[in-house]
């Protein structure tokens, strides 16, 4: 995560500046906090919702991703603001950074498979189909978390050279000419799925408005609120995903290529360094806004969180939740 000396082509391109030594671990500090807590808060609150609907069991994924990712910055804030020892950077490269990618990853693909099951189950609410079932989503969840920790691994592994004292803190420096082939690899493949992802949460949101547009020229009436909610749901999604992480995805590549490759100028490295640092600040934020996004998205987690903090639900809400109830009996 943390690359402050860049030494790719056998020349060293040293730089420290005062936004990636001190600002930043400061702004870190902050989201560190916010993660912490609001996701703790998160995941207290859905230890008491029982996982009977596919929403709820993603959610819980993501809720577990974005503590662990929170546990990484910690680490992160030592090594950027130049406080821990050389060990600290070593582990920062080894463990830490790969575990922030890893589960910022993982956060990313859950959300995916939820647009995924909104889609089947507001487009073509009457197919049926396995995918609507937990069991499913269980399964998929599991599979989700083997294929990316396979992926993340051999970074793991693959990172065990000594780094000069010049190049500590250069994380290709750590890794075997494997590790950085392997490291190249994994940033492509990680560039695509987040793109692919993106891509595929137009395309079922696009067909979720139009449903819901339909539905409201219909039945203008009784779907006015329905509408609203989500549309809502849907803009708090793509907003995240537009402010957190398109602009690291945009620079990761070029940023990728100039730690491996031999063609680039010191100083393109430089300001390649600086925007793949503000990018990935923005996507760490990521676990401060996933618990507002809960509340959008899962009733159940909002009637729940509402319930704890002695909070009334609206009367929306309320008719909502009796229906439900009246419905279950």
């Amino acid at each position: 995560m943390s690359n402050s000396s860049i030494n790719t082509s056998g020349n060293n391109c040293t730089y420290s500046s005062v936004i990636t030594t001190r600002v930043l671990p400061v702004a870190y500090l902050f989201i560190f906090i916010g993660g912490i807590l609001l996701n703790g808060i998160a995941a207290w609150i859905f230890l008491h919702i029982p996982s009977k609907k596919s929403i709820v069991v993603y959610l819980k994924n993501i809720v577990v991703a974005d503590l662990l990712m929170s546990l990484t910055f910690p680490f992160k804030i030592l090594s950027d603001s130049e406080i821990g020892l050389s060990q600290l950077n070593a582990f920062v490269c080894r463990y830490s950074a790969v575990i922030f990618y890893l589960n910022m990853y993982i956060g990313i693909t859950f959300f995916g498979l939820i647009g995924f099951d909104r889609y089947y189950k507001i487009v073509k609410p009457l197919l049926t189909s396995s995918v609507h079932t937990v069991y499913f989503s269980k399964i998929i969840s599991v599979i989700t978390w083997a294929l990316l920790m396979f992926l993340a691994l051999p970074n793991i592994i693959l990172t065990n050279q000594n780094a000069t004292e010049n190049t500590t803190k250069n994380c290709v420096t750590r890794k075997s000419p494997l590790g950085v082939q392997w490291h190249k690899a994994s940033s492509y493949i990680c560039v695509g799925i987040f793109w692919t992802v993106f891509l595929l949460l137009i395309i079922f949101y696009s067909a979720i408005s139009r449903k819901i547009y339909h539905s409201y020229r219909k039945f203008r009436r009784n779907s006015t609120l329905t509408r609203e909610k989500i549309n809502r749901n849907i803009f708090s999604i793509m907003f995240v995903f537009i402010i957190c992480f398109v602009p690291y995805h945009l620079c990761r590549i070029p940023y990728t290529l100039s730690q491996t490759g031999s063609k680039f100028p010191c100083q393109s490295r430089k300001n390649l360094f600086y925007a793949k640092e503000f990018t990935q600040f923005l996507s760490a934020a990521n676990v401060c806004l996933d618990p507002i996004i809960y509340l959008f998205l899962c009733k159940l987690f909002r009637e729940k969180l509402y319930q704890k903090l002695h909070f009334k639900l609206t009367s929306d809400e309320t008719e909502n939740s009796k229906s439900r109830r009246s419905n279950t009996t």
